[in-house]
């Protein structure tokens, strides 16, 4: 029997020859294979068939890339040809993917100091020293997670802090395997138990600031980075995440002047330029924002994202030159394909405004097509959290909470699903003299996320949970709710009510009623073609899994159609809805129904809301700093040809969604 275990075994006996034969047979049955390409090619090396395991490697790259064991056993195969530079190249190759190497390190160690390169000879020596200190167990799973199995690298590693107790390296690996998992509640609380040992540990923090800053905690994250840059004030990584983490928050001007102490030193940092272009969009410095945006694309030609960025302001016209230079960086083979993602994107948006929309429509397609290709996204989770909602919320359940949560009114939240208006309902609102505008809040995601825990998406926890929780619960929630969210409030400090701005939380409609009764809750709706259509061109830079997909998006519209009327029903009166479509054809009417729904007296800065000066980091910030206008209401007709799967699929819906 030909089992990878047992031609393992034949090759720790240097039982060559029996080890390729039954690899040879093994990769007949499973010609791709990764472990056993990659013993193929071992004992191809160690029979001396040097030109055979090279090619083995050739095959196993382009089906497994990230694997770092291909690159060790190609850099002891130039080894054994004595060609030293293509040896050190391919070892480096292999370390930087999986520092636990130690083969690898030792074999560079004695390469470096043949070439005469005592400093990296010295690093070398320096890393297999820190890696012998490292207990075998925790070594090993490191090199487990860097090759991408976390299931051995977790078992390995919880093994050895149950005997072992609180070993800072064993709780930071751990950290990194649950962040890979996208548990990121769990690395944060693993991250600072480890900082509670080890304080001075840096990379521990700057690890944890990238958690945070991945859970949205931008203001704990900025904590993070400002003790690290008072150790080191120059350090670019640090001053970028907290560039990062001064936009999160709202704190543009912080991040620009962070962003540009960097370029001071290097204008090439295409990353970079384009974040600070971010930030001045976010400001309305749109002129400004596109020469960053131009930086980006120039510092490198197929920077995919600085096209994209440039397509997103919604109103800036490509040049032919521009078309060709997106148009040549797709037909280019060494393009990456998150570059070619973003061109796709952008391409269609330029040729969308040319009014080439058969060109238009094949490009969104594609991008579309690459985007849901790399998701998980399953409309089915969405439809079961509906079905969920509507068994747990009833009117029963909220009679019995009648007086659950935090009396405070403070917050107006404005529900939808995203290129439903929401943005331009926002700048109306933060436009009155006693409303503070802010941005996407993730905060009640977050209370979710945590009540949820890690169930099983196809069987929730969450609504269910609700029941649950006593009313003292649903308290502090709202207090920590308005607690956590003071923060962004300072743009008007004055101002006793402030918007939450998160389409999605149209879901958790019921959560808010029990945390924060006295809320004002606003559903941004849109016809169900048009709304369709403005997610299907969008490239969001997080979320929004279901819009790449026509028959997804289809069924997330009907699904948020049903639990609105669900909330419609069992919270009668509490939800104010705003139809996109008579926003543009009724403006004053709709406004004033809008303000008295919130308990505002009616102020005509809320008319001229495209002369409010306030920061927006979404993707209609340009648009709403325009009068109101009626271009987009049949934009999706021009490419009605091709979304026939789509209206078919919507159903009722292109009519109900007013009812």
């Amino acid at each position: 029997m030909n089992s990878l275990s047992r031609i393992r075994n034949l090759t720790r006996q240097r039982r060559y020859s029996e080890a390729l034969a039954g690899a040879q047979t093994l990769s007949a049955e499973q010609p791709n294979d990764r472990d056993t390409l990659y013993l193929l090619a071992v004992n191809q090396r160690c029979l001396d068939r040097i030109p055979d395991a090279l090619k083995t490697l050739d095959q196993l790259e382009r089906e497994h890339p990230d694997l770092s064991r291909l690159y060790q056993e190609r850099g002891f195969c130039f080894l054994s040809l004595r060609d030293s530079a293509r040896a050190i190249a391919a070892l480096e190759n292999a370390v930087r993917r999986n520092p636990a190497l130690t083969a690898s390190w030792g074999a560079l160690e004695t390469l470096y100091r043949m070439i005469g390169d005592s400093a990296n000879a010295a690093a070398a020596g320096e890393q297999i020293a820190n890696l012998k200190r490292l207990p075998a167990q925790v070594v090993q799973a490191g090199s487990h997670f860097s090759e991408g199995d976390f299931g051995t690298a977790e078992t390995l590693v919880r093994a050895h802090l149950a005997k072992e107790g609180n070993d800072v390296e064993a709780l930071r690996l751990l950290a990194r395997i649950e962040q890979q998992r996208d548990a990121l509640d769990a690395a944060e609380r693993l991250l600072e138990a480890l900082l509670k040992i080890a304080p001075d540990y840096r990379v521990a923090r700057l690890e944890l600031a990238q958690v945070l800053i991945g859970r949205q905690k931008y203001l704990q994250a900025r904590a993070q980075l400002q003790a690290l840059l008072e150790l080191e004030p120059d350090n670019s990584e640090y001053r970028t995440l907290c560039a990062t983490a001064c936009a999160g928050s709202g704190d543009h001007e912080s991040a620009i002047a962070y962003y540009r102490a960097i370029l001071a030193k290097d204008q090439r940092l295409a990353h970079v330029q384009l974040l600070l272009g971010h930030s001045l969009k976010a400001t309305g410095r749109q002129i400004d924002a596109i020469e960053s945006y131009h930086a980006a694309r120039n510092a490198r030609p197929d920077f995919g994202d600085a096209y994209w960025s440039l397509a997103n302001l919604k109103t800036y016209r490509f040049s032919d030159p521009d078309i060709m230079r997106m148009q040549n960086a797709l037909s280019a083979p060494a393009t990456l394909p998150i570059d070619r993602l973003h061109l796709h994107f952008a391409l269609g948006k330029a040729l969308e405004i040319r009014g080439r929309y058969q060109e238009s429509w094949q490009n969104y397609e594609s991008g579309n097509a690459l985007k849901h290709e790399q998701s998980r996204y399953r409309p089915e989770f969405s439809e079961i959290g509906t079905q969920r909602q509507i068994e747990v919320c009833t009117p029963a359940f909220f009679a019995e909470h009648a007086k659950a949560g935090a009396p405070d009114p403070d917050p107006i939240f404005i529900v939808g699903l995203p290129r439903s208006g929401s943005t331009l309902i926002e700048q109306i609102l933060a436009s009155h003299s006693q409303v503070a505008g802010t941005q996407e809040l993730h905060d009640i995601p977050r209370i979710v996320q945590e009540l949820q825990g890690r169930s099983d998406p196809s069987d929730p926890d969450y609504p269910a949970v609700l029941r649950d929780l006593a009313f003292e619960d649903f308290r502090k929630l709202g207090e920590r709710y308005l607690a956590d969210t003071r923060a962004y409030r300072t743009a008007k400090p004055g101002a006793p009510l402030f918007i939450d701005k998160m389409p999605n939380n149209f879901r958790h409609v019921g959560l808010i009623r029990l945390m924060l009764p006295n809320a004002k809750i606003i559903d941004a709706r849109r016809g169900p073609m048009a709304c369709c259509w403005g997610n299907f061109k969008q490239l969001y830079a997080g979320g929004h899994e279901f819009s790449y997909d026509l028959e997804s998006m289809a069924r997330y519209y009907r699904a948020y159609l049903r639990l609105m009327q669900h909330w419609e029903q069992v919270l009668p009166g509490r939800v104010h809805r705003v139809i996109y479509e008579d926003l543009i054809e009724d403006l004053e009417g709709t406004v004033r129904q809008l303000l008295d729904f919130c308990s505002l007296q009616f102020e005509p800065a809320c008319l001229d809301f495209h002369k409010t000066a306030r920061n927006i980091s979404t993707a209609s910030s340009e648009q709403v700093r325009r009068p109101i206008n009626r271009d987009g209401l049949r934009e999706w007709t021009h490419y009605r040809p091709w979304l026939h799967p789509l209206e078919d699929a919507l159903g009722d819906a292109v009519v109900r969604y007013r009812d």
